[in-house]
């Protein structure tokens, strides 16, 4: 029986894959990269919708705002993995393990709801076009926009509340690169099952009623451009929807195989969650640009437009 610390610790060691030492020097080039194409990505993103009044549309505000969410979503934890995999000693503050929890899980939550706000952005033009700019007008995506925040970080304050208030027992070891919930419940000498009920109700909570309301919204999508004549129709419309649907794609796709091989006491299963969290957490941030930028003409027109005043 572990002994239970009342004291605030002033600092976690985050294992990572310190069980595979080979691995650093390769996942350190990886983790670099990613960030640095991640980076470049989404403020290209943001900044090429400002600059473009074309661009000035509900559907580029929106994805404005992922890209600004996977800028944060990714700095607040790949900094703090690059310095520890150049370094012998993998710590964390305490106020850095708790800033990095509260971000981590209120960036997650809000990404759940903002991508089940783009998809009634698309329903909208597809399905009601001759009413979309008086539908979706600027305050409506506002406040569209601003919920998506406000219920994400409401979110985070209380599922961090309710981890950070547990008794934690020595030493602070945290087996994972960052700290997240499940690898924090671990660490207390308290029966912790009821927060991992409340962490289960709130994980069903985020992800299902959003994935809901996307195959709602592309369910009436698909009868109306079912609906239209011509070939050409067919395909505008539906290219005005694949790269947020390839983007669904992914973010749910590894939500669902990460539920699936986090088995609680699998040793192998906590390897996987790990680079299963690390796919979530770095690639899908870095493909999200580039899936927009390749698919959509629009917006590769008017790369092109600011690269050519620039010149």
């Amino acid at each position: 029986m572990r002994q239970v610390n009342e004291s605030v610790p002033q600092e976690f060691i985050l294992l990572g894959f310190s069980d595979r030492p080979w691995l650093e020097l390769p996942l350190f080039v990886v983790f670099l990269i990613s960030y640095m194409v991640t980076i470049f990505g989404n403020l290209t993103i943001i900044l090429v919708s400002r600059l473009d009044p074309k661009l000035h549309t509900p559907m580029y505000f929106f994805l404005t705002n992922l890209s600004l969410l996977d800028l944060c979503y990714t700095t607040c934890t790949v900094p703090q993995m690059l310095v520890n995999l150049c370094s012998t000693r993998r710590v964390i503050s305490y106020g850095g393990c708790v800033a990095q929890l509260f971000m981590f899980l209120a960036l997650g939550a809000t990404e759940c709801v903002l991508l089940a706000v783009m998809s009634f952005d698309r329903f909208v033009a597809i399905c009601r076009p001759l009413h979309y700019s008086v539908i979706m007008h600027q305050r409506l995506c506002l406040q569209l926009a601003a919920a998506s925040w406000i219920t994400g970080f409401s979110n985070s304050v209380w599922l961090s509340t309710l981890t950070l208030q547990l008794p934690l027992c020595g030493p602070h070891i945290v087996d994972h690169f960052l700290c997240e919930v499940p690898a924090l419940l671990k660490l207390s000498c308290v029966d912790t099952t009821a927060n991992e009920a409340e962490l289960f109700f709130v994980s069903v909570l985020f992800h299902l009623i959003p994935l809901t309301l996307i195959l709602v919204s592309y369910a009436f999508i698909a009868q109306a451009v079912l609906r239209i004549q011509s070939a050409e129709g067919r395909q505008k419309a539906f290219g005005t929807c694949g790269s947020h649907l390839i983007v669904v794609s992914l973010f749910y796709g590894t939500v669902f195989i990460f539920y699936m091989y986090m088995q609680p006491g699998n040793s192998s299963s906590q390897d996987q969650g790990k680079f299963l969290t690390l796919f979530y957490n770095l690639v899908t941030p870095m493909l999200n640009p580039l899936i927009y930028t390749l698919r959509n003409k629009e917006v590769k027109g008017a790369l092109r437009k600011v690269l050519g005043r620039q010149q």
